[in-house]
Order: structure tokens, then sequence, then C-alpha cells
């Protein structure tokens, strides 16, 4: 048969080519629609965003055709998440998520229905696990922040004007424009109480604003993809099961099975419960400040729990000091660059302000082998600079293999041997560069 007699060519001939969208897409009835499908509330944002530049190839990667993108999100129950039960806390969370990924794939649904082309953005997992470095797509953070559905708090999570911390995020994909696009609001929904601050088992949140990320991932994120290799390596290296068992319990054990079977849990994400930011949470926290803190913030940091630390971390230090009554657990890192480029975006991620204290000096890398980067890295007053290429005057400069420094950051060769082999050489204060290594995990 010739295409041109083929039953459905011949239909659709007759019918005529579906209408395409004659100029931008009215931005309110976007906005209805989302309502309509399930949405909370809803923002519009151009992909031509200023804001939106290092996400854009990402988003690319996704939906090429994306002119406009649609932020939207859901609200949680907060009972729920506040619960020191984490099973409960985390069935909210993992509901929540289905809740979002189905709304958007309703919202997606009706627009093609309109010949309107959308593509949806998955919230949280699955992700592109096989990807090196950033594993996500679309960071919905920054396109909800510009669609003026919140702030970034202390937290480091996106605070609803209204909804305060309770909600999940999700993003459309649209090939359209618009016909009006939304600006962030006009202030911070986040309190400064600094509740997150003291909730965080770890540590991660710090006053001044600054965020350890590996302590966060480390122990909140235990049974998610990035720390699964830790109970991997524990089976390879069990000489029996009697050993395996010296290292992993048998509550932890079953609860890996769960995170593998049902969904990965949660550890900790207090850092959430205890916010009392935006208009609908807000009002208890105002009325009795002592109440609050004894009924939101208590049942969480009194509870007995494992807290899992990376060895000399920051976070290790202040779990001993601050919970003593909590089991401490070291693990091992998980996180291995796959490439000096990589090496270098992730070093603010792995960096240890506390551990940092008291070193002062500029470092010249010179990398050689497979990859040749030059790069300055400067540690003073705890603070982390990073540019790339030599500048300045350095204290100390390193020569290193790349790929032989790759071995030694992911702790598979020993950084002895690479300098007696002259796989690494350092022209300056020994004493400082034993102090850099100490300055990250």
């Amino acid at each position: 048969m010739k295409m041109d007699k083929h039953p459905t060519v011949v239909k659709v001939r007759a019918n005529g080519a579906p209408q395409k969208p004659s100029g931008p897409i009215d931005a309110t009835f976007l906005k209805d629609l989302a309502m309509e499908c399930g949405a909370d509330d809803v923002g519009l944002v151009e992909v031509s965003r200023p804001a939106l530049e290092m996400d854009r190839p990402y988003i690319g990667k996704v939906f090429e055709p994306a002119k406009s993108l649609l932020s939207f999100v859901i609200r949680m129950n907060r009972e729920p998440v506040r619960s020191p039960a984490r099973s409960v806390a985390n069935q909210e969370f993992h509901a929540v998520y289905d809740d979002v990924n189905d709304t958007a794939r309703r919202i997606v649904r009706a627009l093609e229905a309109k010949n309107i082309p959308a593509c949806n953005a998955v919230a949280a997992f699955p992700m592109e696990v096989q990807l090196p470095g950033r594993g996500w797509m679309v960071s919905h953070k920054p396109v909800a922040v510009e669609a003026g559905l919140g702030m970034i708090g202390l937290h480091r999570n996106v605070i609803h004007p209204k909804f305060g911390s309770f909600v999940l995020l999700g993003t459309i994909l649209i090939g359209e424009e618009a016909t009006a696009y939304d600006k962030p609001i006009d202030y911070n929904p986040c309190l400064g109480c600094n509740l997150c601050v003291a909730a965080c088992p770890v540590g991660a949140i710090k006053t001044d604003g600054g965020f350890d990320f590996m302590s966060c991932f480390t122990h909140n994120y235990r049974e998610f993809l990035g720390n699964f290799g830790d109970w991997v390596h524990t089976l390879a290296d069990a000489r029996s099961a009697k050993d395996y068992r010296k290292r992993f319990s048998d509550g932890e054990t079953a609860s890996i099975w769960q995170s593998l079977s049902f969904k990965p849990g949660y550890k900790a994400a207090y850092c959430l419960a205890v916010c009392p930011a935006g208009e609908d949470a807000i009002n208890p926290f105002l009325e009795d400040k002592k109440s609050y803190v004894k009924q939101v913030l208590r049942p969480l940091t009194e509870q007995d729990e494992t807290v899992y630390v990376l060895p000399y971390s920051d976070a290790e230090k202040h779990a001993v000091q601050r919970f003593p009554h909590k089991e401490i657990k070291r693990v091992r890192p998980q996180i291995r660059p796959q490439s000096v480029d990589m090496l270098l975006r992730m070093m603010p991620l792995s960096f240890q302000r506390g551990r940092a204290k008291g070193v002062d000096a500029r470092y010249h890398w010179t990398f050689t082998g497979e990859e040749k980067i030059q790069a300055t890295i400067e540690i003073k007053d705890s603070q982390l600079t990073i540019e790339r290429d030599h500048v300045g005057e350095a204290d100390i400069a390193v020569t290193a293999d790349s790929a032989t420094w790759l071995k030694v950051v992911s702790r598979e060769y020993n950084v002895l041997a690479a300098l007696s082999l002259r796989k690494v050489r350092v022209k300056g204060d020994m004493t400082l560069f034993r102090a850099f290594g100490k300055c990250f995990v």
C-alpha cells in the first residue's frame, strides 16, 4: 500500500492539519490550566531569563524548543513532615512527589490537546544517573524563585510566601512564548530564626548562610543514589556474614532493603520540618515560640537515631558535641570525581570550614597528563576561593599527574607513593600541603 492510500494518512489529510498557536500563549490560560490540573500555585518564566543562564543548556537537553517555563508548587501536609517517625514523613514526601509528577503529566496532556508543545521535567527521581557530574536536568529551585513562588531560605530550600517550606516543585517546559511572565517576590519569607540550624543533626546549615553540602548529603541522603555504593563496597569487602554484620546492623540492612524495594528514605529533612516561615505556618511560632520549640524542634533533636558522618569531618565534630545521645557512625565518601574539571567544581561542596580554621595559603595547582589544567586555590578565614589559571603569588605550588591525583582523591592511590614516584611534586612548605588535604572530605 502506498503511503498516500494509508487510512491514517487519508483521514488526517481529510480533517486538515491541527491548528497551531498564533502568537504567544495567554499567561492566564496557562496558570488556570495548571491550577485545574492540581497545582497549588504557579508562575511563568521566559527561558532566556539571565538568572537561568547556567541551567539553560540542561533545559535544552530535555526539551530543545523550550521558550517558556511554567513553575508550580504542590503543598505538603505539615504535621506528617514534622513527625519524629521518619516513615510518616517520608511517605508524605513520596506521595507529594507523585502528585507533582501526575500534575505535570496532566498539564502537558492538556497542552498537547491544544497543539501546544510541552514537556514535563521530572521532580525528584529518577535522575540521569550515568552522567558525570550533575545528575539532574532541570533545577526546579531557581525556576521557582524566578517565577515568584518564593525565595531560598537559610536551609537552601524554596520557602513559599503562603505555604512556607512545605512545598515540592515541578516545572513544565513549553515550546511557545507566553503573553506575560512573573518576577521574583521582593522579600525573603525566611525568618532567620535559625531553627533549621538547631535541628540539623550534622551541622550542615550555618548561621552566616554557609552550607556544608557533603555533610547533608552523607546523612540525610544516606540511602539515596550517592551512598548506595558504600553498602555495595561493604558487601564486596566483607569476609563473611558475621564480618558484614559488624559493619551493618540488621536494622540498617532492613532499611536499605526498604529503600531498594519501595523508595529511598530521608534520614532527616528536619530543616523543613521545623521551619515556621510562610503565612499558613507562622502563627503557632508567633504566639508562643517556647512551645513551638518544645513541640516541633525537640522531638526531632532528642530522639535516638544513627547519624552518618565522614571521618574527621566537621559533621562528626558537631554531632559528637551537640548530640551525644545519638549514635555516630563513620561512613566512606562516595562521590568520586571523574575528571579534574569535575574535581574543581566539587571542591566547594566537600570543603570543611571548621577543619580549615587557621589555614591561610594560596596554592598554585598544575595538572598534567590526560588533563592539562591550571588552577589557583586559596584558603583564608575558613573560606575557599577557586580560580582557573595561576593568579597572584603562590605560597605553595603543586604539580600533579591528573589521573594519579584523581585516584588519590578517590582513596585508590596513596599520596606518599605518588610523591615518591614524583607523580605529584610539591614546591614549598609541606605543612601547607598536608593542611590542604585536611580541609576536604
